[in-house]
C-alpha cells in the first residue's frame, strides 16, 4: 500500500509563537512527529507542508521531504486544514508520480501520540475501508449534561433526550476531536469536501495524555514538563 503522510504547518502561529520549530525535549516541535511517521515505518512518502522557509528546512533536517512551497492562498489564517492536505496530495503525486492508497496526516502540535496509535488507526482503515478516521478522546464536559448555550439570552443544554439526565454517567459518552491524526482515503480528498463528516466516518479513541493538543502556551509547558518526568 502506498501511504502518504503529510504534516502541515504554517510560519505563523497566534497561540504559541514560532510553535512550529520550538524546541522541545531537545529537538524541534515538528521533528517529534517526523520521528514517529519514519519510526511507524509504513510511510512511502514523508511530506511537509509548510509556506516557512524555517520550517522546510528543518523538516528536511529531520528526514522529511518538502517538495513544494505551500501557495499564499492556502498559508493564511481562513485557509481550511482539508484542502491544504488535498493539496499535498496533489504535489506529492505529481512529484513523485505515485498513486496513493490513503493519505495520513498528523498535526504537529501532538507530538505524544504513540506508535501503537498509526498502527491501531491503520489496521481499522484496513478493516472498514471508511472515506476518513480522525482520532479523538473522551469529552470532559457532556452536551446532554453540563455544556449549556444561549437561546434568546436564557442558557439551555445544547443537546436534549426525552427525560432529563440528572447524573454524568447515564450521559451519552460523547468525544472531543483532539487535532492528532487524520487518515483519509485519497479520493475523498479529491472530491473538495468542506466537512469531515460523512456516512463513512469513523473515529480512533486515544487515551488523555497521547491525545493531548498544543494551542497555547500552557499547553506547550504541560507537554514539556510531562516529557521531562517520563509520564507520557
Amino acid at each position: 500500500m502506498n501511504i502518504l503522510v503529510t504534516i502541515a504547518g504554517r510560519g505563523g502561529s497566534k497561540g504559541v509563537p514560532d510553535k512550529n520549530i520550538r524546541p522541545l525535549a531537545g529537538k524541534p516541535l515538528i521533528a517529534h512527529s517526523i520521528e514517529q511517521a519514519k519510526k511507524w515505518g509504513r510511510a512511502k512518502h514523508i511530506v511537509v507542508s509548510s509556506d516557512s522557509q524555517k520550517i522546510i528546512e528543518v523538516a528536511k533536517k529531520y528526514g522529511a521531504l518538502a517538495p513544494f512551497v505551500r501557495p499564499n492562498e492556502l498559508a493564511g489564517d481562513t485557509a481550511d486544514k482539508l484542502s491544504v492536505i488535498r493539496h499535498a496530495l496533489e504535489e506529492s503525486e505529481k512529484k513523485y508520480e505515485t498513486k496513493y492508497d490513503l493519505v495520513v496526516d498528523m498535526d504537529i502540535t501532538a507530538p505524544l501520540r504513540k506508535k501503537n496509535d498509526l498502527e491501531n488507526m491503520y489496521q481499522l482503515f484496513i478493516q472498514k475501508k471508511p472515506k476518513l478516521i480522525f482520532s479523538v478522546v473522551t469529552a470532559h464536559k457532556n452536551p446532554y449534561f453540563n455544556m449549556v448555550e444561549l437561546e434568546n439570552g436564557v442558557a439551555r443544554l445544547c443537546k436534549h433526550l426525552n427525560s432529563p439526565i440528572t447524573r454524568r454517567q447515564d450521559a451519552p459518552k460523547v468525544y472531543a476531536m483532539n487535532a492528532s491524526l487524520y487518515f483519509y482515503h485519497p479520493d475523498f480528498l479529491k472530491t473538495n469536501p468542506k466537512s469531515l463528516f460523512t456516512d463513512q466516518t469513523l473515529i480512533y479513541e486515544m487515551d488523555d495524555v497521547s491525545g493531548i493538543d498544543i494551542d497555547r502556551e500552557i499547553d506547550f509547558q504541560l507537554v514539556e514538563f510531562l516529557m521531562q518526568k517520563g509520564l507520557c
